[in-house]
């Protein structure tokens, strides 16, 4: 790690961080806290939508436009223009396009195209990821940044083996930054999954998980694939995907990083409690080890 130490970290000019955790535990409220106290603020889902998917979402709703005779006309003779518009509070068009698997007529796809998109989603995780790097010598070069957040997605840990000392991404992630969990309890779990199922979201899922999902999820309803409610699925695979990633995320924190507990990182106010959670994690680990 980078920081070998509490006080290394507390003496530290330069304080580099990657947060990881489910989504709705705190990763993107800490960044934006960070963010208007001075940080740099890296987000890797935004990179994703934007620099990544943003050809293939834009597509993608192109097509449905020209489904229409008059925006088709208009896009045709270029009268119009279709764009996303991806900002680190609003994603929706990135999980709009990785959408869900099932029927067509509720919003569904057909699931090679659905796992088509997982793929897509796969490589630019990696490569947003991995462009972290580049981003804390332009945030410094450019623009003075020497603190930097870096905003993960919920599904680093599909992306990554953590038990592997030689993972490309998580090496190259943790010689620039301190990585860090926030780590919710079994509460924050059964909350997590309550919002889900009255919104449920596209999200991405590692391949092997996905198609042992899809194929037990098909056996256990006796559905064919065109038949699948889509929301019924991705509700059905939420709380299996919340118990896949944990052990996950703990052997990331193990192996490469620290953890520190969701109510912990609720409590930050200012970049100096940020400082201090840190700290303490860093202690914890040391009496640990």
């Amino acid at each position: 790690m980078i920081y070998a130490s509490a006080s290394d970290w507390r003496a530290a000019a330069r304080k580099r961080v990657l947060l990881f955790a489910m989504s709705g535990l705190g990763k993107t409220y800490l960044s934006s806290m960070l963010r208007d106290a001075g940080w740099f603020h890296y987000s890797v889902d935004y990179r994703i939508g934007t620099r990544y998917m943003g050809e293939p979402i834009t597509d993608h709703a192109k097509e449905q436009a020209m489904q229409v005779p008059f925006l088709a006309e208009l896009l045709r003779s270029d009268s119009i223009y279709i764009a996303s518009n991806i900002t680190f509070d609003n994603l929706a068009p990135l999980s709009t396009y990785l959408g869900k698997p099932g029927d067509p007529a509720k919003g569904g796809l057909p699931f090679a195209e659905y796992q088509k998109r997982q793929d897509q989603h796969r490589a630019a995780e990696i490569a947003a990821l991995q462009d972290s790097d580049h981003f804390i010598d332009r945030a410094e070069r450019l623009y003075g940044y020497q603190n930097f957040i870096c905003d993960s997605s919920g599904s680093m840990c599909e992306v990554v083996d953590p038990e592997d000392a030689q993972d490309p991404v998580l090496s190259a992630l943790s010689r620039r930054m301190l990585l860090v969990w926030i780590e919710g309890t079994e509460a924050h779990t059964e909350e997590l999954i309550r919002r889900f199922d009255k919104a449920p979201k596209p999200m991405y899922y590692q391949p092997e998980f996905l198609l042992a999902c899809w194929r037990d999820y098909l056996e256990e309803t006796g559905k064919a694939e065109a038949q699948v409610d889509p929301d019924a699925f991705v509700r059905w695979t939420y709380a299996k995907a919340l118990a896949h990633r944990q052990p996950l995320y703990a052997a990331i924190a193990r192996n490469w990083g620290v953890r520190i507990p969701a109510a912990d990182a609720a409590s930050v106010r200012s970049p100096d409690d940020f400082t201090d959670v840190i700290a303490a994690a860093l202690e914890r680990r040391a009496k640990e080890a």
